[in-house]
């Protein structure tokens, strides 16, 4: 179930509780189990139900959710349109599932899983939404076609369902009362929610309501409204428009967006012409394609409560991309990501193939002597830690080969020189052919699975070469390791690093350009921290994955790896560890 929690109080207006009857009832014509949580009210709200088609069966009530999450538990997450949330209220949907904000206003944005602003102007209020574009709002409008013929201007007056400044009565007052009103026909639209008017103005024909406002926009030459969902709407249908402002936050909102402003002294029949802007100029800022009801429907929010190294709930912020959510983990400095959806990688055949081509020139196959290499300097590291004879010769009999698990084997370059080493290799992988290459062709025992995995054996070495990242609970991963490795076994992984010269350049871009599936970054920084409070002691970092031409301004010149200004670049990189990515040798501690 999806629950839509809209802003109901009286004297908030109708916008946001129009918007989330209509997205209710969009979701249950797309086959979703959502419902609109209504809270008291002191109004009545059935005119607008009314406007709306809608079935007010699909409302919920506070006593009603309770009931049904102590029986089903069925809740998937929660839309909160709610103006501005206050700190008790979304701590208590939180306890429920996921919270998704729209058009957040309040003190506690970074409370939220994910924000999407469709109201609220990019970088108008702090933090920036994952997703800002009025576009979201705009479904099955048709652009009007110009009209030549001779009649007089349509002019809409709208100003929201409920109206409480009484600005749509006064506009159309004033319109009425002005010297070219015999070339208008003047409708005010004084909203389902609003009391009855103190008096007509002449020539103007009111209405309580008009049924698929969003789809008649295009019948009128102007619309006059406040800043809001009308106002977006007639320019998606091709509508002139003008605002005015019952609050001083619409006035900003409005100037910052790039509306033009109602004013009597300059509105004639000639100049209305050349009050609003262009739809492709103000409606230029967006990163969706979809409307606002699509994009919920496709919605499978997966989301960290606590960190997924340490456990810990507390975090903060500091990234919010278009399809995740970045946080740093303010116990053990870990960043981990929350995401909309599941990421679209699958790690198969094509994963090491054409995917790994593309980003390395080569296939994991072709590369396999490389990666093979690079694991014998790794193995290095290991027996040094171990203070292990692991060069026994396999002739000789009765000899104990160390044990070693590789999560993540892929096609198995470590395990074979592990192999060749004088360990005895094991693997685990998700990749079905990569396990049935390790086990044939070169006769490794691997497992086809996803770790953790029930495995009955114990180990000395447990290994994942850039795999840590791709798991979404590691807490769990990592205690699972802890249980599989014998007294003083090894810990030995190498990961991205946020604190080399990608994120330190600039940690926003390090993370846009992160991959979809990496959900935790770690760095060498806090890697002591995060693995100490998991029961790991750290005893050696690698900073690998320098690159000189990725420095700010001297990088340019850094192209040529045999030249002058590289070899700098790459001393001072490795001297104060700049590298993109790090390997970490830890042992278990009892």
């Amino acid at each position: 179930m999806i629950l839509i929690v809209p802003c109901c109080e009286p004297g908030k207006g109708g916008g946001h509780l129009s918007r989330c009857i209509a997205l209710t009832k969009d979701l249950h014509a797309m086959g979703k189990k959502a419902r609109l949580f209504i809270t008291p009210q002191t109004r009545d709200l059935t005119n607008l139900y009314k406007s709306h088609d809608f079935n007010p069966s699909w409302c919920i009530t506070n006593e009603e959710l309770e009931i049904r999450q102590k029986l089903q538990g069925d809740l998937d997450f929660i839309v909160l349109d709610n103006f501005k949330t206050t700190q008790e209220e979304i701590t208590r949907w939180k306890n429920f599932a996921p919270v998704i904000g729209i058009d957040e206003g309040g003190d506690f944005r970074e409370e939220f899983d994910f924000l999407i602003d469709i109201l609220i102007p990019r970088n108008f209020i702090k933090p920036a939404a994952n997703i800002t574009s009025p576009k979201l709002l705009i479904k099955n409008i048709t652009q009007r076609r110009a009209d030549s013929s001779a009649r007089k201007d349509r002019i809409l007056i709208s100003f929201g369902q409920e109206d409480t400044a009484g600005l749509g009565l006064k506009t159309a007052q004033t319109l009425s009362e002005m010297e070219d009103s015999q070339y208008w026909d003047i409708t005010l639209l004084k909203g389902a929610l609003s009391g009855g008017l103190t008096h007509t103005p002449k020539n103007v024909k009111v209405l309580d309501n008009i049924p698929k406002l969003a789809e008649r926009l295009r019948e009128y030459d102007l619309v006059i409204t406040h800043y809001g969902l009308t106002a977006y709407e007639a320019l998606y249908a091709g509508t002139r428009v003008l605002l005015d402002h019952p609050t001083p936050l619409h006035k900003e909102l409005a100037k910052t967006a790039g509306f033009k402003t109602f004013t009597q002294k300059s509105f004639s029949r000639t100049s209305n012409q050349r009050f609003a802007k262009g739809t492709e100029e103000l409606l230029a800022d967006n990163n969706t394609k979809e409307n606002l009801s699509a994009l919920v429907n496709r919605l499978k929010p997966i989301i960290n409560k606590s960190c997924p190294v340490c456990g810990s709930e507390k975090k903060q912020v500091i990234s919010r991309l278009s399809d995740r959510t970045y946080k740093r983990c303010k116990k053990c400095d870990v960043i981990y990501m929350d995401r909309i959806n599941e990421p679209p990688i699958e790690y198969e055949k094509e994963y090491f193939f054409e995917s790994y081509k593309k980003q390395y020139g080569k296939t994991y196959l072709e590369d396999f002597d490389n990666i093979k290499e690079a694991g014998k300097q790794r193995l290095k590291h290991i027996v040094k830690i171990s203070h292990k004879d692991t060069k026994v010769k396999r002739e000789e009999k009765n000899s104990e080969f160390p044990t070693l698990l590789d999560i993540g084997c892929a096609y198995g370059p470590f395990l074979a020189a592990a192999k060749e080493e004088g360990f005895s290799p094991t693997g685990i992988d998700p990749a079905e052919d990569a396990v049935k290459y390790v086990n044939e062709e070169l006769g490794i025992p691997a497992i086809h699975s996803i770790f953790p995995v029930s495995i009955s054996d114990t180990f000395d070495v447990v290994t994942l070469w850039y795999v840590i990242e791709h798991f979404k609970d590691c807490v769990s991963v990592l205690s699972e390791i802890k249980k599989l490795l014998k007294p003083d076994g090894i810990l030995a992984f190498s990961t991205p690093s946020f604190s080399g010269i990608s994120g330190c350049v600039s940690l926003e871009n390090f993370l846009s350009a992160s991959p979809a599936d990496h959900f935790t970054i770690w760095s060498p920084k806090m890697v002591k921290k995060a693995l100490a409070l998991c029961g790991f002691n750290v005893k050696k970092i690698v900073v690998v994955g320098h690159h000189p031409e990725r420095f700010p301004v001297l990088g340019k010149l850094a192209k040529n790896k045999k030249g002058l200004v590289y070899s700098i670049l790459l001393a001072y990189s490795k001297l104060f560890r700049l590298g993109d990515t790090f390997e970490v040798y830890s042992v278990k501690v009892d």
